[in-house]
């Protein structure tokens, strides 16, 4: 798939500092120490409908993990897949009488512009479940050639569905840290099928489903006709594109489980013994106390607040004011005081002579560095603002400088 275009990043002098993360498998915060190039896999959209704000906040704060491994002068190789065959796809689709495949293009164009509007750096690779489909099925294939797969027949369809054996697999349960009844007590909600009769175990997650009338299916030698199960694109997308172990796995904390404790679980099957050094997830973004989710209806899409009018760059100082490890309620005055936020350094910013900005830059970057604590990289910037409105300096260079770190270290675009 084609993803966006990359925005201008402008060279400010070095001093990076390294990144440490909060690893969901251990609790702790971990130093990323990769090779010349990061590897670096964020979970994407399923495109049946628009980017609201919590998609918005998962994506900003990986493109802040890329841009701080960057100004440590690393490559990023970052891979994003797009799940364009799934459920509620393929339900939304139906509901609203179009094709599936119109859907797809439409909402991932749609997210495309999204991304672009507020400065995140694209993946390398940008890699749609029906573009990758024989890659996902060769990890099937040698799934259960390895015998950690088995066949669950159907009484009505042709083929049976294949389910990983999760009694072949060493380490389930250290990505997300949960007890087996923590498991099960959401499987069913988050896509799982628990009472699935002739299934090994409850939890045994779905690798390969066999084809429905009326849904789109793939033939490939060896498979019944059919389609993928959710978690094994990402398996299989990421060890094609990036090879293991990863630098960092990320997306929202409500993919911990199931959704990536079985990705790495499908990795596990196949005999990889690490698939990431790193594990880490982001907050979810709630609207009158309930996490926005395109079920609930409660969403504030990004794509609305632009066509209000409302500045992108207002937009991701909403999502930077929040620290991305944490839950957080969307409010109008959030909006109002990021806008308000964005004035002040533009005001700063255009004046001719100013205070250092050094310091700032230096803040900003060791804010950035303890796990992308954005909110006190805004607020070194907003002291700089405030010294220069009220007393002013003599450095000609300082509003150039830090209005090129905020673009580059923030992708804030004065």
């Amino acid at each position: 798939m084609i993803s966006w275009p990359t925005p201008f990043l402008p060279a400010i002098p070095p001093g990076g500092a390294g990144l440490r993360l909060h690893d969901t498998s251990t609790g702790r915060l971990r130093e990323i120490t990769p090779g010349p190039v990061a590897r670096l896999y964020v979970c994407g959209i399923t495109p049946y409908d628009a980017t609201h704000l919590g998609h918005a906040a998962t994506y900003v704060a990986f493109d802040l993990v890329g841009r701080v491994l960057r100004d440590n002068g690393h490559e990023v190789h970052y891979t994003q897949n797009v799940t364009d065959v799934d459920d509620p796809l393929l339900e939304r689709a139906a509901r609203d009488g179009i094709d599936w495949r119109d859907l797809a293009v439409a909402e991932a164009d749609l997210y495309r512009e999204d991304m672009t509007a507020l400065q995140v750096i694209p993946p390398r690779d940008y890699v749609g479940v029906v573009e990758a489909m024989p890659t996902i099925a060769e990890l099937v294939l040698r799934t259960l050639a390895g015998g950690a797969a088995y066949e669950v027949p159907n009484d009505d369809v042709d083929g049976p569905d294949l389910y990983v054996d999760l009694s072949t697999v060493t380490g389930f349960g250290q990505v997300s840290g949960w007890s087996r009844e923590q498991m099960l007590a959401v499987f069913a909600e988050r896509g799982g099928d628990p009472d699935r009769p002739g299934k090994r175990d409850p939890l045994d997650p779905l690798l390969w489903r066999a084809a429905r009338v009326g849904e789109p299916s793939w033939e490939f030698a060896g498979l019944p006709i059919g389609r993928p199960g959710w978690h094994v694109e990402c398996t299989a997308i990421a060890l094609d594109r990036l090879g293991v172990p990863i630098d960092v796995n990320g997306g929202g904390s409500d993919l911990i489980f199931p959704h990536h404790e079985m990705t790495v679980a499908q990795a596990s099957a196949i005999g990889v013994q690490e698939y990431a050094h790193v594990h880490t997830h982001a907050g979810m973004v709630g609207l009158d106390g309930h996490k926005m989710s395109k079920s609930r209806g409660n969403l504030v899409l990004v794509s609305a607040l632009r066509a209000e009018g409302v500045d992108p760059m207002a937009i991701r100082l909403v999502l930077l004011g929040q620290h991305y490890r944490t839950d957080w309620d969307y409010t109008p005055d959030l909006l109002s005081a990021a806008q308000a936020r964005l004035d002040r350094w533009r005001e700063a910013l255009s004046v001719n002579t100013a205070p250092s900005a050094d310091a700032t830059v230096a803040a900003i970057r060791t804010a950035l560095a303890d796990d992308l604590d954005a909110p006190a990289a805004l607020a070194a910037v907003d002291a700089w603002a405030d010294l220069t409105l009220s007393t002013g300096g003599a450095e000609a260079t300082a509003p150039g400088l830090l209005a090129r770190t905020l673009d580059a270290l923030l992708g804030v675009k004065i």
